[in-house]
């Protein structure tokens, strides 16, 4: 079914502003439930033909990721320094988001994730809250995400999982060298690992192909449709209801507002760089962790004079980054890591925070090697190889199939003066203000990657890693996990959604992204952004058919 492309003057039901992980859901949902919905995206619209295994296009010339050419940013690490321009930041930047080009980790929060500040109490120097939503309130949208989007993984097999109602509708994908290796060495340990949740397709799903191991995953859009992404499992759904319209090459800049402090639709540039005026009677702001609070800081007004939706003043604060650790072991046999997807086991023994540790925080280790073999040559070689000449090619061709790596997702707490706000000097390719990110690692996230580093040279060890070393720990530059800039929470002068994601300020403007996350758990943020957006988009439902909105 299909209709021809709503007109700018029509006034839709829902215009919603970006399409990844929480986008794509949110224009499912609503289109399938009746409603007109126009979705911008300011990135292209790819088909599976146009996804390349080039390792330089993808990921050192932005291939199908936010280009700083023509997006350029600023970061500095307080406000004391002067911001410099650098990649803070990397999104997906295409129908899809980051749900085309990320990992396909798909982890649930647990249970304490949602109430870490009652659990542990006030960590100095960090504005820990619990979230006005618990697990079980989220659950039953982690198990629709899960069955609608296609997830494979093992029910039961994680011994720290938080229940849950349904199992996976997938059985895991097969396990690769490097999760063989982090097997043996858990069972040594006394640690559990447990295949990996991804959303990558072990089997055919609901039309589309299983998996085919080509290696080409993370970083990359899949050809074959078996990553689960919502340009593969939910945008064609949406289109089919002919509800809706997908509007790529749609760079929004503002959220106008009427006399009553109702936004009115959105201002964007189309493909020519020509001002174009969509006019909605609710909006859904799904642009990220960091576009989210640049738009709205963007949209001042009048009425708004801090920034929409901002009468809180916390509006791009409160960031929080996708901190980690990396180690590498070479090991005696080929583990031969390239191929297939980047992890299959996880482990969570280390996941919950610990008093007896002196600092609050804690992380999940996955199996993964994902340097591909440009930046293996310029990254990943042990610190003590040749970095020049026939010592240094010995090195990649004897090294590169025999090495194996674990990374530590860990948390990031979130602190006030962490934000995105605009630039007052950089501008974009548009003329618009440049995003400023200003961010540095809370005392404690730094303990905690150092921890884990250690824990994972210590399970490189027991697996038989001949040599092992590991990555400087602190620069998280660029962070693709973007969380904490537009907070939920019950209280309007301490958070900027409701429970519900619905604006404080502005009863028809919806932010559904990372930006609404209170806390960033152990990282691996997509199954509870998509989970919140099942959710939102029920509520805004019911809103709406009852007149609520």
């Amino acid at each position: 079914m299909s209709r021809a492309p709503y007109k700018p003057s029509e006034v839709v039901d829902f215009l919603v502003i970006g399409s990844g992980a929480a986008g794509g859901v949110m224009a499912k949902e609503l289109a399938t439930a009746g409603f007109s919905v126009v979705l911008l995206e300011q990135g292209p619209r790819f088909k599976e033909s146009d996804f390349r295994h080039d390792e330089f296009q993808m990921q050192f010339q932005s291939g199908i990721t936010n280009d700083v050419r023509v997006q350029p940013m600023t970061y500095r690490r307080n406000d004391s320094e002067p911001a410099v321009v650098r990649q803070a930041v990397e999104y997906g930047r295409m129908v899809g988001g980051g749900s085309v080009h990320f990992t396909g980790n798909y982890w649930r929060f647990h249970e304490r994730d949602f109430r870490e500040r009652s659990s542990w109490g006030p960590v100095a120097g960090a504005t820990l809250e619990d979230w006005p939503i618990s697990y079980a309130d989220l659950e039953p949208y982690y198990t629709k995400a899960e069955q609608e989007i296609g997830i494979s993984g093992l029910a039961g097999s994680n011994p720290f999982d938080s229940p849950r109602s349904a199992p996976y509708p997938l059985p895991p994908m097969p396990v690769k060298g490097g999760g063989v290796l982090l097997d043996r060495a858990a069972h040594k340990l006394g640690l559990h690992s447990f295949p990996a949740p991804v959303a990558i397709l072990s089997k055919p799903y609901r039309g589309r192909g299983a998996c085919t191991h080509c290696g080409y995953c993370e970083a990359f859009g899949c050809e074959v449709r078996a990553k689960s992404s919502t340009l593969a499992a939910l945008i064609p759904v949406a289109e089919k209801t002919g509800m809706c319209e997908i509007r790529s090459g749609a760079y929004v800049r503002k959220l106008p507002v009427n006399g009553q402090g109702r936004v009115t639709g959105a201002v964007y540039f189309d493909r020519r760089r020509r001002e174009v005026f969509q006019r909605a009677r609710s909006v859904v702001v799904c642009a990220n962790g960091a576009e989210t609070p640049r738009l709205l800081l963007m949209s001042k007004s009048p009425a708004f004079q801090q920034g929409l939706a901002n009468s809180s003043g916390l509006v791009g604060k409160n960031l929080m980054f996708d901190t980690w650790a990396y180690t590498v072991g070479l090991f005696e046999h080929p583990v031969n890591e390239y191929k297939g997807i980047v992890a299959t086991r996880v482990v969570h023994d280390y996941y919950d925070a610990d008093p007896k540790r002196g600092f609050y925080g804690g992380g999940g280790i996955d199996s993964r090697f994902d340097l591909m073999p440009i930046a293996y040559a310029l990254t990943g070689l042990p610190p003590d190889a040749p970095q020049w000449g026939r010592g240094y090619k010995k090195v990649l061709a004897d090294s590169f199939t025999h090495s194996s790596g674990l990374a530590a997702h860990c948390s990031c707490l979130p602190v006030e003066t962490n934000r995105v706000d605009l630039d007052p000097v950089v501008k974009d390719a548009w003329g618009l203000p440049a995003m400023r990110v200003t961010f540095d690692c809370h005392p404690d996230d730094v303990k905690t990657m150092l921890f884990m580093r250690d824990r994972m040279l210590e399970i490189a060890e027991a697996a038989g890693a001949r040599t092992k070393w590991a990555l400087p720990v602190g620069d998280v530059l660029p962070s693709r996990h973007l969380m904490g800039t537009c907070r939920m929470g019950n209280d309007p002068r301490k958070s900027v959604v409701n429970a519900d994601n619905r604006s404080h300020d502005v009863a028809n403007l919806f932010l559904v992204d990372g930006s609404s996350l209170v806390t960033s758990a152990r990282q691996q943020p997509t199954a509870t952004i998509q989970a919140l957006a099942y959710r939102a988009a029920d509520k805004m439902t019911q809103l709406a058919k009852s007149g609520g909105i």
